[in-house]
């Protein structure tokens, strides 16, 4: 059973001068350890910034809660699985929440397009097996 859809599309060049804006301050606040090691690593790390900002925004909307109720950006991490798609892990509040509404699986999928990326997210309801 679907719990909730969220999605969000991101112009790339907003979120690179974020980066270069506020730097460091605001790649902590946005995003974990390990996503700031993999974007920085990528060859369009920007876009790659981009596609973890829309897919938390993405996930905050099927939520329901946007960055209300103690959700904090770095409580939700997008890495690649184990077969390259993007997957993710939720901490925190967003942990919490998760679990109260019995989410087994949450589906991202992320799209790049020029200067926009898009991303979408799914709930599901049940075991993550």
């Amino acid at each position: 059973m679907i719990l909730g859809t969220g999605i969000d599309i991101v112009r790339v060049e907003r979120i690179a001068s974020a980066i270069i804006r506020w730097g460091g301050a605001f790649e902590d606040r946005v995003f974990t350890a390990q996503e700031k090691s993999y974007c920085r690593g990528q060859k369009k790390s920007a876009q790659s910034f981009a596609g973890r900002f829309a897919v938390k925004e993405a996930v905050m909307k099927a939520f329901g809660t946007g960055q209300s109720e103690g959700v904090r950006w770095i409580d939700i991490e997008v890495m690649p699985d184990g077969m390259g798609r993007p997957a993710v892990r939720y901490y925190g509040r967003v942990r919490e929440m998760a679990e109260r509404l019995g989410v087994g699986q949450t589906f991202v999928s992320i799209s790049h397009d020029g200067d926009y990326t898009v991303a979408q997210a799914v709930l599901a309801a049940g075991d993550d097996k």
